[in-house]
């Protein structure tokens, strides 16, 4: 009897030493696969943060503050003005000091663009993260009110940015995000880097935090995706030059 128990004893236990082996042989192709396809992996994660809804006829395009040091932001929303697809640019930015501000740059950076003064807004405020600008920037286009916004803002932004600002700006606003080619990420090599990967792992705890901060609004703006009115893009053009009413 007892020499049984020991047999069994010693199968189970060759048993156990084989379902182990097995387990690491898995895992270890597991691991090796992963590293054959880390980039593509990578690629994908990268492209996660960046999306363009694409411009549509609406009452003003805003410039999201800190532009980095190319005018990134300015570029693409000086472009899409020169297409007419908008009569003004909000340019919104943060007082650096009492006497100077972000969006005072960004008015520089818009009129070296060939924009005309006529069409440059400036909204200066005191926000130091995005969602106190996008509350600053609800406030400013409801006064006016301006009910269709082109957002522009760095591409690996655009997602955090529009998932804020729909549950920030006035509900009923028609809400597009245009993403601004960063030379600070590519979002194809973004781990090749030491400033893509500063700026990959920012949006990601960015946007941890801002769907912890928002967890109880819901959306509330009329997007491309929301399925509400069908917003595309109807309406009138303006011409490039032409002053806003």
């Amino acid at each position: 009897m007892r020499l049984n128990r020991r047999q069994e004893q010693e199968t189970r236990e060759r048993g156990g030493i084989f379902f182990r082996l097995v387990f690491l042989l898995f895992l270890a192709c597991f691991i090796f696969a992963i590293y054959l396809v880390r980039h593509p992996l990578m690629r994908l994660a990268g492209n996660f943060w960046v999306v363009d809804d694409g411009p549509a006829a609406s009452d003003a395009i805003v410039i999201l503050g800190d532009d980095n040091y190319e005018g990134d932001r300015a570029n693409r929303a000086a472009a899409v003005l020169r297409e007419g697809w908008a009569p003004r640019i909000i340019a919104s930015g943060r007082y650096l000091r009492p006497y100077a501000s972000i969006a005072q740059l960004e008015q520089r950076d818009l009129l070296e663009r060939g924009v005309p003064a006529s069409a440059i807004v400036p909204l200066e405020h005191r926000a130091e993260n995005t969602r106190e600008e996008a509350e600053a920037i609800g406030q400013f286009i409801s006064s006016h009110g301006w009910k269709r916004v082109l957002v522009v803002t760095s591409n690996y932004h655009t997602r955090r940015a529009r998932y804020i600002l729909a549950r920030v700006l006035p509900a009923g606003t028609e809400l597009r995000v245009l993403s601004a080619q960063d030379v600070n990420y590519n979002p194809d090599a973004w781990w090749q880097t030491r400033r893509g990967i500063k700026i990959f792992f920012h949006e990601s705890a960015g946007m941890i935090v801002a769907m912890w901060e928002l967890r109880h609004q819901d959306a509330r703006t009329i997007t491309p995706r929301s399925g509400l009115r069908g917003w595309v893009g109807t309406g009138a053009r303006y011409p490039f030059g032409t002053s806003p009413t």
